[in-house]
């Protein structure tokens, strides 16, 4: 994916227990944990790490002012908001729709485009209200509007959407309620673009506007035969989801000449995929998208918008590649491509220049909010440098650390072959009674040994033998997190979808642990082992040595679109603490606190009464304390404990 390091790897002493920096070689400074979790390639302009080895947050980009996350994160603790705390930063939100404006801004001035940008934000992205709100308000100044693709989201968007001149795009599947309430929307002032998205809705639509006497505006979304690419590339081509073949728009443009409703039809859309990483298919997509734009000009249609969907990409492990979880252009290119091809389509057939509109929510939405979390404890393999074996000890024993003694640079590779076949020999000699429970522990003992030396190793080798490949993951330690992946980060475990993570302090030191993340939910889905990296992916993740009675903070960003709204309630872990933290000349705001759900509300989601099971506890203890089974003591002990937990937070509180 990216053309490996040039540098010279660190020599590391096999014979060593730990992975510490070598005695004469540099220490770890802050510039090598930028370069291990490649923040400068994804966290650019929003995130850095300080002098003090914390990360930074620069909510408003290049535009000056940063806050120490950890000491934010202490910050709130102090305030009683426990971890798992999702914290999301109003001036990033604003500043990602001030960047993605002026690069349209940009781009017309440059091909002098005879037309202007107007974006609109995908409420399903995060359909939360507050950042919502927020949106709507910061996008005031660049006519930013809103995207439905939902009766509900319609419902938001036509509650929330006041900016006079800011476009409401109606996506999704539709009802008569659906199409009758957008249509009712233009006596509002708005402007409701209503998306024609089934072959059926042009019936729905024309049947709803002679009922209620008001002219619609219309667009329909186009099914091109340009694929998208990653996990949405379905989102285009003939089978596609939504949208119309060519033959549907020609009838549906023949349906609405004969009813004297051409004019309404004023927009074109399309959408091929979320995540676009190569820019080639963007220009492919748009290329095609404006030969059919100018052709329902040509027809007769008003056309004044063309909608190139989302897709804009975000760059989640910095590698500028079109690697799935990367994209090779940015956000400026983004926007030349789309002008340019719009606007020599336009001049060539001699069709006025449209309106151009994007819905680009991941773009926007993703680097707005951090999950900042803690770990909870560690298991590691029993890897302690073992006793010598005795004369006395049994054969297998005696073999296996003959040879964990033998493991050299030049033969590493044969003996970690040795000590799985003698592992392998010492667990059928157990099971066969003809080795002790304590002969197989000291067994797997050195067995873990030899792994770990011969893993140092293998991590100074410039090509890794495939046998062992395995052996970095298989040697990881597991770090608990207090976290449900499936409430907060559900892309990660459904789709594996990379997101950075990192610790967010002790960054001047050297992660020598490499582990994986397991959470709390009883499933042995609930983990991340899939991590950004230099050339691919990898299955561990540096990490420091927990130090008893410290905390240990682990950060995942770029998580701000989708996530939140995907959670669900496996175990019962409810939605995390959420703060809204603007920038001010004196330091940070809180300007919203969003509490994370308690006891009683998750299981009031699956349809418990929280007095009903009070009154269930407190029958059984009364009928234990007649049958001599508990004191009252005890008795009233559990139910406090009870009472108390369900007005508690969900995870665990440190």
């Amino acid at each position: 994916m990216v053309t490996p390091s040039t540098e010279s790897p660190k020599i590391l002493d096999p014979n060593a227990d730990s992975h510490p920096t070598p005695p004469g070689t540099t220490r770890w400074t802050i510039e090598d944990s930028e370069e291990l979790y490649r923040i400068r390639g994804w966290g650019e302009p929003y995130f850095s790490i300080n002098a003090a080895g914390h990360v930074t947050v620069s909510p408003k980009g290049d535009r000056g002012g940063s806050l120490d996350l950890y000491e934010l994160v202490t910050a709130l603790k102090q305030r009683n908001l426990s971890l798992p705390i999702l914290i999301r930063f109003s001036d990033i939100l604003e500043d990602r729709i001030e960047r993605l404006s002026a690069c349209f801004s940009k781009a017309i001035a440059r091909y002098k485009y005879n037309g202007v940008y107007q974006g609109v934000f995908p409420v399903k992205c995060n359909q939360q209200r507050h950042l919502i709100e927020d949106l709507v308000r910061f996008g005031k100044p660049h006519q930013f509007g809103l995207e439905a693709g939902s009766k509900p989201e319609l419902l938001i968007a036509l509650a929330t959407l006041d900016n006079d001149g800011s476009l409401l795009i109606c996506n999704g599947y539709k009802d008569r309620d659906y199409v009758e309430t957008a249509m009712l929307a233009r006596r509002l002032g708005k402007t409701p673009l209503i998306v024609l998205e089934q072959a059926d809705e042009v019936e729905l639509v024309i049947a709803a506007s002679r009922q209620l006497g008001i002219e619609p505006l219309l667009g329909v979304r186009a099914k091109l035969s340009t694929k998208g690419e990653g996990r949405w590339g379905i989102s285009a081509g003939d089978r596609a989801k939504f949208g119309l073949t060519i033959p549907e728009i020609l009838h549906t443009v023949n349906r609405l000449k004969a009813e004297g409703m051409l004019h309404c039809l004023q927009l074109l859309h399309y959408h091929i995929g979320s995540q676009i990483s190569s820019i080639a298919v963007i220009k492919e997509a748009i290329r095609e998208a404006s030969q059919i734009y100018v052709e329902l000009a040509k027809l007769g249609a008003d056309m004044k918008y063309l909608d190139v969907g989302g897709g804009l990409g975000v760059d989640y492990d910095g590698s500028k590649t079109n690697f799935y979880a990367s994209k090779n252009y940015n956000m400026q290119n983004y926007a030349n491509d789309v002008v340019a091809e719009v606007k020599e389509a336009c001049q060539e057939r001699q069709v006025a220049m449209p309106t151009l509109i994007s819905e680009s929510g991941r773009a926007i939405a993703s680097h707005q909010s951090v999950l900042v979390f803690d770990v909870l404890g560690s298991s590691d393999a029993a890897t302690a440098l073992p006793a010598a074996a005795t004369a006395d000890e049994h054969l297998i024993i005696r073999n296996l650390y003959e040879t964990y003694q033998s493991i050299r640079p030049e033969n590493y590779q044969e003996m970690y072959h040795d000590a799985t076949q003698f592992k392998d020999e010492a667990i059928s000699l157990f099971t066969f009674g003809y080795l002790s429970l304590s002969d197989r522990a000291r067994a797997e003992q050195l067995y873990w040994s030899c792994c770990k030396k011969i893993l140092v190793i293998v991590r100074q080798q410039d090509y890794v033998p495939d046998d062992l490949e395995a052996l970095e993951q298989i040697m990881a330690s597991i770090y608990y997190i207090n976290l449900s992946v499936f409430q907060s980060a559900p892309d990660s475990w459904a789709i594996d979808q990379l997101f950075p993570i990192m610790p967010i302090h002790r960054l001047d030191e050297e992660p020598t642990q490499r582990g994986t993340l397991a959470d709390l939910t009883c499933d042995s889905d609930g983990k991340i082992d899939h991590f950004i990296d230099l050339r691919d992916v990898k299955s561990v993740l540096e990490l420091h040595p927990l130090q008893a009675g410290e905390p240990y903070f682990l950060g995942m960003f770029l998580g701000g679109a989708y996530q939140e709204i995907m959670g669900n309630l496996h175990n019962l872990f409810g939605d995390t603490n959420a703060v809204h933290i603007q920038l001010t000349p004196k330091g940070y705001r809180i300007e919203h606190v969003v509490k994370g759900d308690t006891m009683t509300e998750v299981l009031g989601y699956v349809q418990y009464d929280a007095e009903d099971l009070i009154e269930s506890i407190r029958r059984q203890t009364e009928q234990s304390l007649n049958e001599n089974r508990i004191s009252l003591e005890e008795s009233q002990l559990l139910l406090q404990h009870y009472e108390r937990s369900l007005g508690q937070y969900t995870y665990l509180v440190s």
